[in-house]
């Protein structure tokens, strides 16, 4: 089979047509999807991209969070499917409530580009599973509301349950705490992080690495282990 990975475009959506040719460089069929519908069109994943929907009123990803299709998109990630987020995206699975905590202002009020080193936290989920644990990798960063929060006992208990899927290395853009650069739910199948794995999915137009320009590669996997895990599943 040919997985169908759902891309949702929003008003203010920056990443959407990066999101799908990401899935199409993994081996996927790219579906575009649009926020005003109730109709996922029998995709097998769903990946809400990076921009500034709705202008990021109120908060970034809150009036996201309630437009007609996260309907269905809240009802397919609590039955199973896989779910991403990307930066705008991950903001409006926190403000879903499919994820815990809350994102605010970065630290220091500024909008924050750079290739961001991670480290990888959890390789149990649907998106991360071509990773190992604690592997080192760069993806682009780029944000105004990327500093993650979560109270005292909603913190205590992602880093207790094992829910953080990404922490920052080298430095901290954005004032998150605990380092948190990205979330996993606890079935393992909704991934949010702040950092662009679109943007490094082909040689030439990534991060810089110690081989060459711009040959950094890194976040082609958060595809193909999702495009994998669903043909396996088939």
């Amino acid at each position: 089979m040919t997985a169908r990975v759902g891309v949702i475009t929003f008003p203010g959506s920056l990443d959407d047509v990066d999101a799908r040719r990401a899935v199409r460089l993994a081996g996927g069929e790219p579906v575009a999807l649009w926020h005003g519908s109730h109709d996922l069109e029998g995709v097998d994943a769903l990946i809400l991209p990076g921009g500034f929907s709705y202008g990021d009123y109120l908060r970034a990803g809150a009036i996201a969070a309630l437009a007609p299709i996260m309907a269905e998109v809240k009802d397919a990630a609590q039955g199973g499917m896989p779910v991403l987020g990307i930066c705008n995206g991950f903001q409006m699975l926190v403000e879903a409530h499919l994820l815990p905590g809350g994102l605010i202002r970065n630290a220091h009020q500024q909008f924050i580009r750079r290739d961001q080193r991670l480290r990888v936290e959890s390789t149990s989920t649907a998106w991360t599973a071509d990773f190992a644990d604690g592997e080192e990798i760069v993806i682009p960063l780029k944000n105004a509301d990327g500093g993650y929060i979560a109270d005292a006992d909603t913190l205590a208990r992602i880093e207790g349950e094992g829910l953080v899927a990404f922490r920052y290395l080298g430095v901290n853009p954005n004032g998150s705490l605990n380092d948190i650069a990205g979330l996993r739910n606890e079935r393992g199948n909704v991934v949010g992080l702040m950092p662009h794995p679109e943007h490094a999915v082909e040689e030439g137009f990534g991060p810089d690495t110690r081989l060459a320009m711009r040959s950094g590669v890194d976040g082609r996997r958060f595809f193909t282990s999702a495009i994998a895990s669903l043909v396996a599943a088939a």
